[in-house]
């Protein structure tokens, strides 16, 4: 599990196309201190588990379903990836519960600058993810927390702060771009839960109550 506060922005070394899948290997000097072999690392949003780790590097096998799933195949060298290592037990969750399960992909609509490093980010949402969208909910893009502050026909909004701006991907990222897309993990448990509701019961009435005895 992760808080959606991003750690360190790595760098892609390379995207090694293997008979099922991909190997990565991404740089990240502070990120691969004290990582181990089957560590999990969120890069860009995604799960990923540690092979292969070293000083200054780590590895991570990419399965067929998360590059169909996510914006991770289009990954080349030198690419910047948001990292952030599992939460540990009774550390601060400063974001929101993100467990880099990654939904669908977005597309980056525009960037607009609010003055002071301050960002206006819109986001074309795929149909099947806007019904766990809420205004002032929270949503994890490439593995960021961040607040919905707009939500209109198929388009997300967000407000990124200086900080953010500074130690994400996100000034990277150009109208067209694809971003990775978190909803908030509540959001389908409540759908699920209701759901399951026989809605076709009665609901509770005063003459129900009477024949009930009270």
């Amino acid at each position: 599990m992760f808080t959606g506060i991003i750690e360190e922005l790595g760098a892609v070394e390379r995207l090694e196309p293997r008979a099922t899948g991909s190997r990565l290997t991404v740089r990240a000097p502070l990120v691969s201190t004290g990582l181990r072999a089957g560590d999990s690392v969120s890069v860009n949003g995604v799960c990923l588990t540690v092979v292969d780790p070293q000083p200054s590097t780590f590895g991570a096998d990419v399965a067929p379903e998360t590059l169909r799933r996510s914006s991770l195949g289009a990954l080349r060298a030198g690419s910047p990836v948001n990292l952030e290592r599992a939460l540990q037990a009774g550390a601060r969750l400063g974001g929101h519960i993100v467990q880099g399960h990654v939904d669908g992909t977005g597309e980056v609509v525009s960037i607009e600058s609010l003055g002071g490093e301050n960002y206006w980010l819109r986001v074309k949402v795929p149909a099947e993810l806007d019904r766990y969208l809420v205004y002032k909910g929270s949503v994890a893009i490439d593995g960021i927390s961040l607040t919905v502050a707009e939500i209109e026909g198929g388009i997300m909004s967000v407000t990124v702060i200086p900080h953010t701006w500074a130690n994400t991907n996100l000034r990277a990222c150009r109208a067209g771009d694809a971003v990775n897309l978190e909803t908030d993990v509540l959001a389908k448990y409540v759908e699920k839960m209701l759901g399951a509701l026989d809605l076709r019961k009665p609901r509770l009435t005063e003459a129900g109550l009477r024949e009930q005895g009270y």
